[in-house]
């Protein structure tokens, strides 16, 4: 860790919090979700480092060390996929691997089907090729208590969060993601009422870990991960059957309450997630959880560093 080494580049006007280890020809830009920041990539980093790749995690606009945008209520995720070929730009990066999380998985994918000409390959974790728009997630076919339709709201997530300070919203969220049921809260209830204060950290999630991601939010707060993606994942994208034309890679935790989201298996297991990624590989990993990287880093490494082994040459 402590080979790693931190930077501020300026794209399109906001200094970006930059992570980077390794000086291999090649790069692999790593993309971060929610409630994660460029620390989540810790192991999968330095892994890719020892393979000889320039391995570079940042905080995107709005998390962590980053800069704020000027008015964040008005982002999308397509201002994160201009984000993402500006910071290959600045650094001046001709091609790149990119590896996305969550919710970094979309414009991971989106700056493949804009910028096709920037992206070697994808790899995502847990989350398929998804176009932002109306029907992204099915939110209607989930009890109102759904998180996500809960943080969509405004003001309310905001509300639940400031009963606690942050590092105790991390430790909740990150201890609820990891479950394998989707967090559905009751009608008298918030989605932090759900976590039961008994539970311990996962066993793969130290409390030093949990403090360095709390020391990152408590610098830039939930404003702009609330509204990019929770705020923002309906808006259209303008995108009419995108393809993927790079190879990619899905890993895929089986025990990944995501898996759950309505049709989100069958999209995945029944091929239909290759409509829009024809040159798609999808491993299973069968403990695999919302945080596979983070619970199973060895495996995950493996995975991903023979990927971007198989399509360097």
């Amino acid at each position: 860790m402590e080979n790693i080494k931190h930077s501020h580049v300026e794209v399109k006007g906001l200094k970006l919090h930059v992570a980077e280890i390794g000086s291999g020809p090649k790069a692999v830009v790593f993309l971060h979700g929610f409630p994660e920041i460029w620390y989540t990539w810790r192991h999968q980093m330095i892994a890719a480092a020892n393979a000889g790749y320039r391995a570079i995690a940042f905080d995107f606009r709005g998390y962590g060390l980053s800069d704020h945008p000027a008015d964040p209520e008005k982002e999308t995720l397509y201002d994160l996929v201009d984000e993402i070929a500006g910071l290959l730009d600045s650094l001046t990066i001709t091609k790149a691997f990119l590896v996305g999380k969550d919710f970094g998985a979309l414009p991971a994918y989106l700056v493949a089907v804009v910028h096709p000409e920037k992206v070697i390959g994808v790899v995502t974790l847990g989350v398929p090729f998804t176009l932002p728009g109306p029907s992204a997630i099915q939110n209607h076919l989930l009890p109102n208590g759904f998180y996500m339709t809960r943080w969509k709201e405004p003001g309310r997530a905001e509300a639940d969060f400031a009963r606690f300070d942050v590092k105790s919203v991390i430790r909740n969220i990150y201890t609820l993601f990891s479950k394998s049921d989707i967090p559905i809260a009751a009608d008298d209830q918030e989605i932090m009422d759900l976590f039961d204060p008994s539970t311990p950290l996962p066993p793969w999630f130290s409390e030093q870990d949990l403090a360095t991601y709390a020391s990152l939010y408590e610098k830039s707060g939930f404003r702009y991960a609330l509204q990019v993606p929770y705020r923002s994942l309906g808006v259209d994208c303008g995108l009419t059957d995108p393809k993927v034309p790079c190879p990619a890679l899905l890993i895929v935790g089986e025990k990944d309450y995501v898996l759950k989201f309505p049709g989100m298996e069958d999209y995945i297991r029944s091929g239909t997630a290759k409509h829009f990624v024809p040159n798609l590989d999808i491993i299973y990993e069968p403990e695999g959880s919302h945080f596979v990287h983070e619970q199973l880093p060895e495996k995950v490494n493996h995975h991903i560093i023979q990927f971007l082994n198989k399509h360097s040459s």
